[in-house]
């Protein structure tokens, strides 16, 4: 078995609807993601043969995730009114709507199903709402 390990950080404000505790309040997190890759054998062909895939194309779709997801508002779909949305967007904020709970475990599985629509072989995703607490998804 071969495997990559590659992290990216990016930060974003969130909440928890229907919770109830400080969560449930805007806050905002520094959020760090890690993503192994896995694979059983390695490439047989071109650039990459010998590899399970080039660091460079794993670390910029890591990335490129992480940047959609920075400096952004999440919002859990359906949490907060039309107008409520219509009068942070017309305020020039950044919001990112998604279709699920905006928990730590979610965006985990969030970015690896991103990742494994782009072809990688992704294994499993580390997202770290804190220095110490970690959320972990793994791919089946």
């Amino acid at each position: 078995m071969y495997g990559l390990k590659t992290e990216a950080s990016f930060d974003s404000a969130h909440f928890l609807t229907d919770y109830y505790g400080k969560c449930e309040n805007l806050h905002g997190h520094r959020w760090r993601t890690v993503v192994y890759l896995e694979t059983d054998e390695l490439q047989t062909e071109g650039t990459m043969r010998d590899m399970v895939l080039d660091f460079g194309v794993f670390k910029r779709a890591v990335r490129d995730l992480a940047e959609e997801l920075d400096h952004t508002f999440l919002v859990e779909e359906g949490s907060l009114g039309e107008a409520t949305l219509a009068a942070l967007a017309a305020e020039g904020f950044s919001l990112t709507v998604l279709p699920f709970r905006t928990t730590a475990e979610n965006l985990a599985r969030y970015v690896c199903e991103r990742l494994t629509e782009q072809g990688l072989p992704v294994s499993q995703v580390d997202m770290y709402e804190t220095p110490n607490n970690c959320a972990v998804y793994r791919a089946r």
